[in-house]
C-alpha cells in the first residue's frame, strides 16, 4: 500500500483499528468533494504494519486542505466560465 520512509523519529504509534506498530511511510490519499477527484500517491503519513491503515499529521492535512481549496476555487471558475 504505502512506502517506507528513512526512519528519522524516534516517537511510535499505535493502530486505532488493530493496535499494532505504525511507522512512518507514505499512503495513498483520495478525495472527492464538489465534482472534484484528486489522487495523491504519496502523502507523509504514519502506516499499520498490520492493517495498513494511514494516519496523517497536522502539516499534512493543512497542505491537503489549501491544495483542495485552491482547486475549489478554479473548479467555480470553469463552471462560471461555461
Amino acid at each position: 500500500m504505502g512506502r517506507q520512509l528513512p526512519e528519522k523519529e524516534t516517537k511510535r504509534m499505535k493502530c486505532i483499528h488493530c493496535q499494532a506498530t505504525m511507522n512512518k511511510g507514505t499512503a495513498p490519499l483520495h478525495i472527492d468533494r464538489k465534482g472534484c477527484h484528486v489522487t495523491l500517491d504519496y502523502v507523509p503519513a504514519w502506516v499499520c504494519t498490520q492493517c495498513g491503515e494511514a494516519y496523517f499529521e497536522e502539516n499534512e492535512v493543512n497542505t491537503v486542505q489549501e491544495l483542495i481549496s485552491m482547486i475549489e476555487q478554479k473548479a467555480q471558475l470553469l463552471s462560471l466560465a461555461a
